[in-house]
């Protein structure tokens, strides 16, 4: 038998963990959501 206690910091520890991992691949995802699709779009032409 495991006996674990959490306390109100190691909660906090642990949600701030998970929040800060969805933001980090919230951020790496939109950056390569940038890379891909600026391969695919058109460039404008300058004509004067």
């Amino acid at each position: 038998m495991h006996l674990a206690y959490l306390d109100a910091g190691s909660g906090s520890l642990i949600v701030q963990a998970v929040v800060g991992g969805v933001a980090g691949v919230a951020v790496a995802a939109k950056l390569y959501w940038r890379r891909l699709t600026a391969r695919y779009r058109r460039q404008r032409t300058d004509r004067s």
